[in-house]
């Protein structure tokens, strides 16, 4: 067995716990689209944390410092878009979907030699792992719970019917963007994982099929940790057995299993 496999099965476990708590409030919130926005947006940041490393040479910062900026300035901008301009938030969704992702593009451009470690944030390279990136997805876990406990009521009020909420004198809006940050936090952990590509995989896809087995959200959160951890565990053996991309492998497992139990739950007419 490789030595990486025990650090990088960790970290997918310590990752599944936000993925699973947040990807619930998505997916019954079904903003899934936004979600993906704020996913690929993060590569604009990435890239330029990159370029101020190695053209400024500010050691310093890293890549993921960038795409958890970018992350959290995305959820920001989406949800006022979101909340103010409804009629046209498709189109200016994926306008900052593509600009995110093009000014990324552009900084990687200008930055010399071969950028193999934001590659690695691309598509995700686990098993490269380190013990301060397991402390950083400790903290970030923590954030979320702590947030989750705190504001479980309200996330659920706002989740669920946003106009009762309001009538009841709760702000829609500060819950609303808060919930937005809690999904850029996630999509930053899930990028150490399956990298920014497939972040929105298993961001979507463990909630989605625990949410197809209860309707009780405590319940459902629980089952999607479970689930992440499962598919973490299945695709680092499945890659390790193959000699394939973790992160990709990972993301395919939870793809398949989604499709085995759609296939079951359309099937026995639920």
């Amino acid at each position: 067995m490789s030595p990486f496999l025990p650090m990088a099965l960790l970290a997918g476990c310590v990752a599944a716990i936000t993925s699973g708590i947040v990807g619930s409030y998505i997916v019954v919130k079904r903003i899934v689209f936004l979600s993906g926005s704020i996913a690929h947006s993060v590569l604009g940041g990435m890239g330029f944390f990159l370029w101020l490393k190695r053209v400024h040479g500010i050691d310093w910062l890293t890549p993921l410092q960038g795409a958890l900026l970018a992350a959290i300035l995305s959820a920001f901008v989406i949800g006022w878009i979101h909340l103010r301009y409804r009629e046209r938030e498709d189109t200016v969704i994926a306008a900052i979907w593509s600009t995110g992702m093009a000014i990324g593009v552009i900084f990687i451009s200008l930055t010399p030699g071969y950028n193999v470690e934001l590659m690695n944030f691309l598509f995700g390279n686990i098993l490269w792992v380190t013990r301060s990136d397991i402390y950083l997805l400790i903290a970030l876990d923590i954030l979320v719970i702590l947030s989750t406990l705190l504001c479980y009521r309200k996330f659920l009020a706002v989740s669920f019917d946003e106009e009762q909420t309001l009538l009841q004198g709760v702000s829609v809006k500060g819950y609303y963007l808060f919930l937005l940050c809690l999904v850029a936090i996630s999509v930053v952990v899930l990028i150490e994982v399956v990298g920014a590509i497939l972040v929105i995989t298993m961001l979507a896809i463990p909630a989605a099929i625990a949410g197809s087995w209860t309707k009780n959200l405590k319940k459902m959160m629980g089952i999607a940790v479970l689930l992440g951890c499962l598919f973490t565990g299945v695709g680092l053996g499945a890659s390790f057995q193959l000699n394939w991309p973790p992160g990709a492998t990972i993301a395919l497992v939870a793809a398949l299993f989604y499709i085995g139990n759609f296939i079951k739950v359309s099937s026995s007419g639920r």
